[in-house]
């Protein structure tokens, strides 16, 4: 599947299959049902491009990623156990996509922040709060925009290994097992990670917002 067919996959839904689940549909294509593999790339589209938005840096990174993204999930049909769930499947993808990306652009550490201005994602505040343990405020409160824009940029400034697992624990609500077969480590690692995680993202919000 190229490109140019991978959109035209996008542009027709198939209201018959919104109530099949995510198996189904693929179980569905195997047998030569292209609109089922169309309505999987449908139910997807908006959470795999808005975690990816919060994983790279630059639009035109995120179009590149989010197509390779999917043309690797078709591509990868034929090996994937159709009894498994779907979405941490697309999601690792997506996240080993993106580390390849990043990889090439030699600034896993260190990336350049543009801000989305547009964006009107409302995840940020629910983010912060279940994290940051610190509850009090700056001398001068930043407006809703501003607030949100700032945790987007530390959290672009994270290396890598912890930006992903703050996006798959706290964005997406993976679980922890779904964490460790997206990432391909143990549980124990899952956790620990996650804890220096949240600390690391801690330190950069205060030293961002208090100084």
């Amino acid at each position: 599947m190229e490109v140019l067919q991978l959109q035209k996959h996008l542009s027709i839904v198939d209201t018959a299959f919104k109530k099949l689940s995510d198996n189904e549909l693929l179980k569905r294509y195997s047998v030569g049902d292209e609109s089922a593999f169309r309505e999987l790339v449908v139910r997807y589209k908006n959470s795999l491009y808005s975690f990816l938005r919060m994983f790279l840096y630059r639009d035109d990174h995120v179009e590149d990623v989010f197509q390779e993204t999917f043309l690797q999930f078709f591509k990868s049909l034929d090996l994937f156990d159709m009894n498994r769930p779907v979405r941490p499947w697309l999601f690792m993808i997506a996240a080993n996509k993106a580390k390849d990306a990043i990889r090439k652009l030699q600034q896993i550490h260190e990336v350049p922040f543009v801000m989305l201005a547009d964006s009107e994602e409302n995840c940020f505040e629910d983010f912060f709060n279940a994290i940051v343990s610190d509850n009090s405020t700056p001398a001068v409160k930043l407006e809703e925009r501003e607030y949100v824009l700032l945790v987007r940029e530390v959290i672009s400034i994270m290396p890598v290994h912890y930006r992903e697992i703050l996006l798959l624990a706290y964005f997406n609500k993976f679980s922890y097992k779904q964490i460790a077969d997206i990432l391909s480590i143990p549980v124990g690692t899952v956790k620990s990670r996650l804890h220096s995680a949240v600390r690391h993202f801690a330190k950069l919000w205060s030293e961002s917002v208090y100084h």
